[in-house]
């Protein structure tokens, strides 16, 4: 790190983990430069519109400024994901001292490069709530190449693709900047959650007796995970499992809520989607598995569910009593059971 003395050394050198990405960073679709600059130009266009259809859809952010987004490539996308992933961590991750910390940081470093660049290819776009902002309203990013790439895979039209994916980043940006409490909320979540991984951990005759249960119940990564957290870490894990599942699931039930009048194709785009999501070769599935890509997918799934259910019996009106307050947030067992959330939050 630049001028940085062992004493000044945090847990995961940030600065090597862009440079490792970025070396490892596959290219893009090949297209011409006037192609690329209508791609830019286009995204650009779309997102503020997008913003528009989002507030129509749900009420959230009446009022505020519609903001533009940041059209961006791989590499650019991995600096800013390192730089809100550095600020998120930041308050939990006190800085490290002694000569092993150099090697620790590298070594972290190394590892969060690796996985910044597996996922620059597949991201299509980010808001990231987190990231330095004169506006303190974050960055919307949106990634042109994956964003291309993606829809020349689907073979969808363009102009529908580039509107359907701002649809989803722009909900994302609308849910923290339209629900003010939202974004310390979340902070302080994950940084409790890193504060206590110094506590003792289940006793591994437990973490094996579970891992069998988990196996025989057929859970996913996610699930084994939690196996070695302790008890006070399963009940912050808890929590952002269920914020996460909502914030993605409400961003993909908006996406195709909008309607064809906004994305004619919508039907067509989200089946081919779907099925691209679960699709992939065989490395491919175990990289993403390993790296929790999987659990993410079943959480757009999850969350999704969830709001149609609640939006399809109190509207979208009943359904924003969900941003009240961190009290009125669903649980993990309400995501999976949405009636009872809704018999304790609207009676």
């Amino acid at each position: 790190m630049n001028g940085a003395t062992e004493a000044e050394l945090g847990p995961v050198d940030w600065e090597l983990a862009v440079t490792t990405a970025t070396r490892l960073v596959r290219p893009g679709p090949v297209i011409g430069k006037d192609e690329a600059d209508h791609v830019v130009g286009r995204l650009r266009e779309l997102a503020p519109q997008a913003e528009v259809h989002v507030r129509e859809l749900t009420g959230l952010g009446q009022g505020l400024p519609l903001l533009p987004g940041e059209v961006v490539d791989r590499p650019a996308w991995v600096a800013a994901a390192a730089q809100g992933l550095a600020a998120l961590t930041a308050p939990a991750m006190p800085r490290q001292t002694g000569p092993m910390a150099g090697i620790l940081a590298g070594t972290a470093g190394v590892q969060a490069g690796v996985v910044l660049a597996f996922l620059s290819s597949r991201v299509l776009g980010q808001y990231d709530p987190f990231s330095p902002n004169e506006q303190l309203a974050g960055r919307l990013l949106l990634v042109a190449p994956n964003i291309v790439g993606a829809q020349q895979a689907l073979d969808v039209p363009d102009d529908d693709f580039r509107m359907w994916v701002c649809l989803h980043e722009c909900t994302h940006r609308l849910q923290f900047t339209g629900v003010p409490w939202l974004r310390r909320y979340f902070s302080d979540q994950v940084t409790a959650l890193l504060s206590s991984m110094d506590e003792e951990r289940a006793p591994l005759s437990d973490v094996i007796r579970d891992f069998r249960h988990k196996l025989r119940a057929g859970d996913g990564p996610m699930g084994l995970i939690e196996l070695v957290q302790s008890p006070q870490q399963k009940v912050l894990l808890d929590r952002l499992i269920a914020l996460s599942t909502l914030l993605e699931g409400h961003a993909d039930h908006v996406m195709d809520a909008v309607g064809p009048s906004v994305v004619p194709s919508v039907s067509t785009i989200r089946t081919r989607f779907s099925a691209r999501r679960k699709g992939g070769g065989l490395l491919d599935r175990i990289l993403r598995t390993v790296l929790g890509v999987e659990a993410k997918v079943r959480q757009y799934e999850e969350g999704a569910e969830f709001t149609e259910y609640v939006v399809e019996r109190v509207g979208m009106d009943g359904f924003n009593a969900i941003w009240t307050s961190a009290d009125t947030l669903p649980t993990r067992a309400e995501i999976a059971e949405p009636m009872s959330w809704l018999r304790r939050v609207s009676p």
